[in-house]
């Protein structure tokens, strides 16, 4: 239970970085990729079943790609003086979900989500599979 509240004030908290931009939107992908969102929470729903660590692991993603320089999904970058290959950064996890989402994205709609944005769908959806409360994000990010 106070696991629970923990994660929701860090989520509550990553929330507001997302409103420190302009033009956000509930519903951004609605018209562009309606199954975005559904995606997103087919592929967390899935890996969090076979890995309970899973959801964790994308709250943590989310906040290392927010807290540095906004929600840019750099953290996603590989490669040599990456966000990603930062020694502070060497315990993140949960890429390969982020990987799966954006290539069942792909399929639909090329070219379209942002990589940051299915990094914050997926932290939400994270938290909604632990807490099993349905949450809204602000989405926007084109990066």
């Amino acid at each position: 239970m106070a696991s629970t509240f923990v994660l929701l004030n860090i989520l509550v908290l990553l929330s507001s970085l997302l409103t420190c931009s302009a033009n956000l939107s509930f519903n951004f992908y609605a018209g562009s990729c309606p199954l975005a969102e559904v995606l997103v929470r087919n592929t967390v729903r899935s890996a969090s079943s076979s890995d309970p660590t899973i959801p964790g692991k994308l709250l943590r993603l989310l906040f290392h790609d927010c807290f540095v320089q906004g929600c840019d999904a750099s953290v996603l970058i590989q490669g040599n003086t990456t966000e990603r290959s930062d020694p502070g950064n060497a315990s993140l996890g949960g890429f390969s979900v982020i990987e799966r989402a954006k290539n069942a994205i792909e399929v639909f709609c090329p070219a379209t989500v942002s990589c940051a944005d299915i990094v914050a769908l997926a932290a939400r959806d994270a938290v909604e599979a632990v807490t099993f409360t349905t949450l809204t994000s602000l989405l926007k990010t084109r990066s």
